[in-house]
């Protein structure tokens, strides 16, 4: 029973690799382990350590979605910031048959210009093979849509419209990113997850393929943080109607229009009873 231990960071879902992972998966009883070292981005906002967490879970869930969408056994893991300690910290727990690693082309790669191949050959008994993704000229063998929303994420009429678009395009993936309440207590982030949580439940139950993270209170900077991490398509953006939303008020949709160079399509779900406006 072959197992193949996967690592990678912003390449994790390029067409190469997830070729040769397919490739490998035809061999009977094969799996995988896909590990993500949290690496931080090159520029551009700010970026906190949740996000750079959430960021590289949200990477890792949604290429273990597809990849179960192609009957591929996988499970996967974050790992620690170096990649050298990554894999050989995955090496030993999971004492695999095949080290594949995935970086991008020696021009843009901090882990080649570490000599990380190298050195886990140097290091490890196991065979290493590496795989140069090219994302900017080979892009992702599935579309990406980001959708920002806080207290309308779970709304039906959000869901339906994510299942249109599902519909229309084969391979669509989501992205949910659940701003945290701007000026909320201590108690922000764990009612954005407790609510970003039921969302992905709900989307799943539906059959959609999807992954979440929270982000910055100011919806727009936790939209942007996310098209650092993520190739997006499209961008949808759910709100209350124009009277209760400081997100329209402060005129989210332009602004992101104009910023990401993106569709950005706005839902507008009516209020709860009991709900608070964004």
């Amino acid at each position: 029973m072959p197992h193949i231990l996967v690592v990678a960071n912003q390449t994790i879902a390029g067409a190469k690799l997830l070729d040769l992972v397919r490739e490998r998966a035809a061999q009977p009883d094969t799996s995988f382990t896909l590990v993500v070292p949290m690496t931080r981005p090159r520029s551009g906002y700010v970026i906190y350590d949740d996000a750079v967490r959430d960021s590289a879970q949200v990477r890792l869930d949604l290429t273990l979605s597809y990849l179960r969408g192609e009957e591929v056994v996988a499970s996967g893991e974050l790992g620690d910031e170096d990649p050298f300690t990554a894999t050989l910290d995955a090496v030993d727990e999971y004492h695999p048959d095949e080290v594949i690693i995935s970086t991008m082309p020696h021009a843009s790669s901090g882990w080649l210009r570490r000599d990380l191949i190298e050195r886990i050959q140097d290091a490890s008994s196991v065979p290493v093979t590496h795989v140069v993704s090219d994302m900017d000229a080979e892009g992702l063998p599935f579309e990406v849509t980001l959708v920002v929303a806080n207290v309308t994420a779970g709304r039906g009429v959000l869901r339906a419209r994510l299942n249109e678009i599902a519909a229309e395009a084969e391979d669509m993936l989501f992205i949910v990113v659940v701003p945290l309440e701007a000026g909320g207590d201590g108690r922000a982030a764990a009612v954005a997850r407790a609510r970003l949580g039921n969302t992905l439940d709900r989307m799943r139950r539906e059959g959609l393929l999807v992954a979440g993270m929270i982000g910055d209170p100011d919806p727009y900077t936790a939209a942007m943080n996310a098209l650092q991490f993520f190739r997006v398509s499209k961008i949808v953006v759910s709100t209350l109607p124009v009277t209760r939303s400081g997100w329209l008020r402060a005129d989210l949709i332009s602004r992101l229009r104009k910023a990401s160079n993106l569709e950005v399509e706005h839902i507008v779900a009516e209020p709860e009873p009991a709900g608070r406006a964004h």
